[in-house]
C-alpha cells in the first residue's frame, strides 16, 4: 500500500463536495495543522451538510478516486438521519475520510458562520475557525477524550494566540462549560 500526503486525498474530496454543492469544514487533526503545529494523522474529518438524496452521487464520486474506494450508502443515510459518522475509506493511500454529518442546532450552525477560507496547494478549503476547533477539543477532553485533545488545544494556542477571539472564546466555553478547562490553558500564554 502505498502512502500519500492527506493533503491530496482532501484535495479531491473537497473537490468533490464543491462540485455535489454540499457544505462543509475540515476539523481534527489537518485543522490542527492549519491552526497549529502539524501532528501525524490517518484520518480527514469532514463535517457536511448532506440530504439523503446526493448519497449515491457522492458515493460514486468518490468511488471515482479509487476503484477499491469503500463506503457503504446505507451507513451514510443512516448517519444523515441520526446526525452521526460515515466514512470513505481509500485503500491507495491508506487513508480514511470521516464524515461527519453536521447538527441542526446552534453551534454548528454557528461554526458553519465562522469557517475559513484557507489556501492549501493552491485550493481554496474550508476549515472550522481555530477558536471553534478549540471549543470542541475541550469538548471532547471532558467526554473521555485523550490528552490529545489537550495537547491541539495547546499547539493552537501557542500558534494563534494572538488571532484569536478571545470574547468568543470564553464566552462560547461558558455556554458549553469547559470555561475552567480553558482558563488553565490559558495561564501560560497571560502569566
Amino acid at each position: 500500500m502505498k502512502i500519500v500526503n492527506p493533503e491530496k486525498l482532501l484535495i479531491q474530496v473537497v473537490s468533490i463536495l464543491d462540485q455535489l454543492k454540499i457544505e462543509y469544514f475540515i476539523t481534527g487533526g489537518l485543522a490542527r495543522a492549519v491552526w497549529g503545529t502539524p501532528r501525524s494523522t490517518s484520518d480527514i474529518d469532514v463535517v457536511i451538510k448532506i440530504l439523503e438524496s446526493q448519497v449515491s452521487l457522492l458515493a460514486k464520486a468518490l468511488r471515482k478516486i479509487s476503484r477499491l474506494g469503500y463506503i457503504d450508502e446505507d451507513t451514510a443515510k443512516e448517519a444523515i438521519r441520526n446526525k452521526g459518522e460515515f466514512n470513505f475509506i481509500d485503500p491507495d493511500s491508506g487513508l480514511k475520510v470521516d464524515f461527519w454529518v453536521a447538527k441542526n442546532n446552534e453551534k454548528s450552525l454557528s461554526e458553519f458562520r465562522r469557517r475559513v477560507l484557507k489556501n492549501i496547494e493552491g485550493v481554496k478549503i474550508y476549515f472550522i475557525s481555530p477558536e471553534d476547533l478549540i471549543l470542541n477539543k475541550l469538548e471532547w477532553h471532558n467526554q473521555g477524550g485523550s490528552a490529545v485533545q489537550l495537547e491541539d488545544v495547546r499547539s493552537i494556542l501557542k500558534s494563534s494566540g494572538k488571532k484569536l477571539n478571545f470574547n468568543y472564546l470564553k464566552k462560547q466555553a461558558i455556554k458549553l462549560e469547559v470555561d475552567d478547562l480553558l482558563e488553565e490553558l490559558l495561564q501560560p500564554l497571560t502569566g
